[in-house]
């Protein structure tokens, strides 16, 4: 008699890995954001308590009345705190929504907002506000107008030397990015050598290493604008990214243009890039590490994904901020020391991660 085929045994890891329901992650990290909004309000080298923190912000949103001594603490929860917190969030949601973006748009694990060379083109914009006062009619406009416009003008070059006959290709835009970023990043290192040394050249070298101590109402209305327009623009083309994820010739296959829908993202995170770097300086490892993480977690449906990677980059910047803030307080640090400091450790834990891979299979 022939021995029956032995029933092969799965083992404890097998499997496709469990996907976490987006909606309810969704709701949990809103929650999230709103308790960290709060104590990214609360929390600083001042001390105040709760209490004075909410009170304070009912006045500023009610136009109530306050005490005289009582003026300090409003000017720095509601001139200071509150504006940069949410200004925190908001640059948190667009790094990590255009992460997303880019890197379905060229299909590399490795890309980030700033592998399109933005970031280092509005670096040269804001270096000539910091160091030789370019610009300084605006006011307190020059340093976002001057970092938005060199990024828009850096876009330009981007996709002008990307594109050729055969269309706009991955491979040639994100070679073009990288070279293009040296080059910028040359440039930016002349200026500040170029400059007198001293205070300009320690600004120069904090926005180049993300800050949002510079926040204001004024910085406020316009990048949360364009990352709310960016994002409902990949919300509503999430069935496009799919297909574009899976290949030009399946998306073609699909009814979906590549070239076309490539061009697209490339202008939509291209803008929303400049209008957050503009506020806040090159804030690195956001949109490389939340795109993989939310991956790991609900799967590749850039549905899903878009419903979380938002509000889970909102949360992690308000937090790096509020650590920036603290740690050697009242000195603040490079926000972007933060996110590398904490993305770097949580970055190779995901890689060490079995099952998962880049889409999040």
């Amino acid at each position: 008699m022939s021995a029956a085929p032995a029933t092969p045994v799965k083992s404890p890891g097998a499997g496709p890995p469990r996907r976490t329901p987006a909606g309810p992650l969704a709701v949990g990290l809103a929650a999230a954001l709103l308790l960290s909004l709060g104590c990214g309000v609360a929390l600083g080298a001042s001390d105040l308590t709760w209490g004075e923190v909410l009170r304070l912000l009912w006045a500023g949103l009610t136009g109530g009345t306050l005490r005289a001594d009582e003026t300090a603490a409003y000017s720095i929860v509601w001139e200071i705190r509150f504006p940069r917190t949410l200004l925190a969030a908001v640059v948190g949601a667009g790094l990590a929504t255009t992460g997303v973006a880019v890197q379905a748009m060229v299909r590399n694990a490795l890309a980030d907002p700033f592998v399109l060379g933005i970031s280092y083109g509005a670096a040269v914009g804001a270096n000539a506000v910091i160091l030789f006062g370019t610009f300084a009619a605006l006011g307190i406009w020059a340093l976002s107008v001057s970092a938005f416009a060199s990024a828009l003008a850096a876009m330009t070059l981007v996709y002008a030397v990307a594109r050729s006959a055969h269309g706009l290709t991955p491979l040639r835009l994100i070679l073009t990015g990288t070279a293009m970023s040296y080059g910028f990043s040359a440039i930016t290192t002349l200026m500040v050598f170029g400059a007198e040394r001293g205070e300009a050249a320690r600004s120069a070298l904090m926005w180049l290493l993300g800050s949002l101590s510079g926040a204001s109402w004024n910085a406020l209305p316009i990048a949360a604008a364009t990352v709310a327009l960016g994002l409902a623009y990949l919300a509503l083309s999430s069935g496009r990214l799919n297909a574009l994820a899976m290949g030009d010739e399946t998306a073609a296959a699909l009814g979906v243009n590549p070239e076309r829908l490539r061009r697209e993202l490339f202008v939509v995170t291209a803008a929303v890039t400049a209008a957050v770097v503009a506020v806040s300086g090159a804030i690195g490892f956001v949109g490389l590490m939340v795109p993989h993480l939310v991956r790991m977690l609900v799967g590749a449906d850039h549905r899903r994904v878009l419903a979380v990677a938002p509000l889970m980059g909102a949360v992690l910047l308000v937090w790096v901020d509020i650590l920036s803030r603290l740690l050697l307080a009242p000195a603040e640090l490079p926000v972007g020391v933060i996110t590398a400091v904490v993305g770097v450790p949580l970055f190779l834990v995901l890689m060490r991660r079995r099952g998962y891979a880049f889409g999040g299979r």
